[in-house]
């Protein structure tokens, strides 16, 4: 057995090796060439292990983004091209972006023994399918055969179930994907400018919606809002309670693999965070 902190730290180490797909070039000329622009690719490629989804599918998968964002993308996506391509190019869009950001470390032995680990993490995921649409869909995935896709896949399915196990936890407390955000940007973890500007909220929704959180005691402050700390104690409720929704997944490995993933996992997101392949700093060790 291992701790729920631990799975979270084996999840949040690696994150940048699947979160990066969201921000390089490689991924936006991808969808580009299949004629859709960055928010319809950006929908389109995610859900696409779904298959030719409605809207209201992805509304659901997603759960913080404005429904009318959503509809603008999906399904219009499918009548220009299909979830197959979507899922080939993403994953050559990967292939292209790691490469770059790796560069000679592509080869080493960290990589492949990484990606072991976290595909043992990922396949034991798949015995606890039961209500982890997102997770299931791509678990559905055929897997690749290079260490560095391997890793790549691996990590997409932890995040995957791991958020999928989010929404769960949210649900419980009973909040709706813009409280939901709201909150996180009051964390400060990302700044609530970013979240409300590709989340696509009307600013009468987004505003409403702080004002339910503030009289609810969740929230405080105009311009900058913070979490009280009724709030605080709210966003660790849900964070424990996702961390402990990722452990049929993470258990897998037990302590001694967990933290081996953790080690090996320091140099390969340190270079991708040095390539720029994601627009956030390095994080502490």
């Amino acid at each position: 057995m291992i701790t729920a902190a631990l799975a979270r730290r084996a999840w949040s180490r690696l994150e940048p090796v699947h979160g990066m797909i969201y921000f390089v070039p490689e991924a936006f000329e991808a969808y580009q060439a299949l004629g859709l622009d960055a928010t319809a690719g950006y929908f389109a490629s995610r859900s696409a292990a779904l298959g030719r989804v409605p809207a209201e599918t992805v509304i659901a998968c997603f759960y913080n983004f404005c429904p009318d964002l959503v509809r603008a993308a999906i399904p219009a996506a499918w009548d220009i091209t299909t979830p197959e391509a979507l899922l080939a190019a993403r994953l050559d869009a990967a292939d292209r972006a790691l490469r770059r950001g790796l560069g000679g470390a592509l080869e080493t032995s960290g990589i492949a023994e990484a990606a072991e680990l976290a595909r043992r993490a990922a396949e034991s995921g798949c015995d606890h399918l039961e209500g982890r649409a997102l997770f299931a869909a791509h678990a559905a995935l055929p897997w690749p055969d290079q260490p560095h896709l391997v890793l790549w896949h691996a990590q997409t399915l932890l995040r995957e179930f791991r958020g999928d196990g989010h929404l769960a936890a949210l649900l419980i407390e009973g909040l709706t994907g813009l409280e939901a955000l709201i909150l996180h940007g009051a964390s400060g973890e990302v700044p609530m400018r970013f979240l409300r500007r590709s989340r696509g909220w009307p600013d009468e929704i987004w505003e409403a919606a702080v004002d339910r959180l503030r009289s609810a005691g969740l929230v405080a402050g105009d311009e900058d809002l913070t979490l009280s700390a009724a709030g605080s104690e709210l966003r660790q409720r849900v964070e424990e309670r996702t961390d402990t929704a990722s452990l049929p997944a993470y258990g897998a490995l037990g302590q001694a693999d967990a933290e081996r993933l953790c080690a090996l996992a320091a140099p390969i997101t340190g270079a991708i965070l040095d390539a720029g392949l994601l627009p956030v700093r390095r994080p502490r060790p």
